[in-house]
């Protein structure tokens, strides 16, 4: 299974590109992650900044993909329902496209597109770091269903 991330924003500080890297790396072989990175948009209200970015992934989401938006207001996983539903997605063999709004966070009409919302914290994050946190979670939750002692819950 290919997950896809796609995520507003370019050029990365290294931290976060390392970060993201190291998880990502780690998951090459079981699960690979492929990044799409959409240009952000800098310039306008929020409410412009936010429709205008939400409109570009749309854009980039294929047709029947199964779509998770990272969105505070979503639902909240531990570690062993996050992989209760890596499992699932596996198994639904649709491709998935996981996405990261810009600092405005992700368009009501993202929102409306996704088949589900994930929350991954109640703290508000800033988006670089959404990358390393998710792909460190989703190696986490890979590393549960291959009984990898990564995790010690």
């Amino acid at each position: 299974m290919l997950i896809n991330i796609i995520a507003v924003g370019k050029k990365m500080p290294d931290w976060v590109q390392n970060g993201y890297t190291e998880y990502t790396r780690r998951l090459r072989t079981s699960m690979p992650v492929n990044l799409i990175e959409l240009n952000q948009i800098k310039h306008g209200s929020a409410a412009v900044i936010k429709a205008q970015e939400g409109q570009k992934i749309l854009q980039s989401l294929p047709d029947g993909a199964h779509v998770v938006a990272l969105d505070p207001a979503g639902k909240s996983w531990t570690t062993e329902q996050t992989a209760d539903q890596l499992q699932r997605w596996k198994a639904s063999g649709k491709s998935l496209y996981l996405t990261i709004g810009g600092p405005e966070g992700l368009s009501d009409e993202v929102l409306v597109r996704s088949d589900q919302q994930w929350s991954l914290s109640a703290l508000t994050f800033p988006h670089p770091l959404v990358r390393v946190i998710l792909a460190e979670q989703l190696y986490r939750a890979e590393s549960v269903l291959r009984n990898h002692p990564y995790h010690r819950a």
